[in-house]
């Protein structure tokens, strides 16, 4: 250390944020995002969160803030386990096969989705179709986020959408 350190400047300038809205190297418009209003979990099917034991609501909240660093549409395109499955899946409207009964309170134009979280677990919810990509809602001033998971069931089963076996 050199007599003309000055330690108490030096710590205030590590210490200034150097990330921007601006910079080039930002991506925060484009990772995806959780909405969790729609939430049922009125269904015998699925489950709410006291249902879930801490470990797994713990792993829940591990992989949604590793989903959120990425948009949706990198999840579409990216496989796990070894079915090879997508991690997110669209299925555009509600599966005929399934235990779970299409709640009324979710608009009828959205695209049925979910997102695998492991073995049989999936986050089950909707998306916006693109064509409502940032289009305003009424005259409300607000616009639709086609980049938002919007979160209805918890399918700790996989009995969302059915399969024969």
């Amino acid at each position: 250390m050199n007599r003309f350190d000055n330690t108490k400047k030096n710590q205030f300038l590590e210490s200034i944020t150097t990330a921007s809205l601006d910079g080039k190297e930002d991506d925060t418009a484009s990772r995806c995002k959780f909405n969790f209003s729609f939430m049922d979990s009125s269904q015998s099917a699925g489950q709410n969160f006291e249902a879930w034991k801490e470990d797994k609501l713990v792993k829940l909240m591990n992989k949604l803030q590793n989903y959120c660093r990425k948009p949706l549409d990198y999840w579409k395109n990216q496989r796990v386990g070894s079915g090879n499955l997508h991690v997110f899946e669209i299925y555009d409207k509600f599966p005929v096969h399934s235990d779970f009964i299409r709640p009324k309170h979710v608009p009828h134009q959205v695209f049925w989705a979910r997102f695998r979280l492991e073995s049989k677990t999936r986050l089950i919810g909707f998306v916006i179709p693109k064509e409502y990509s940032y289009k305003e809602q009424g005259n409300s001033g607000y616009r639709f986020d086609c980049n938002t998971f919007y979160i209805v069931f918890l399918d700790k089963d996989h009995r969302f959408y059915r399969t024969k076996k």
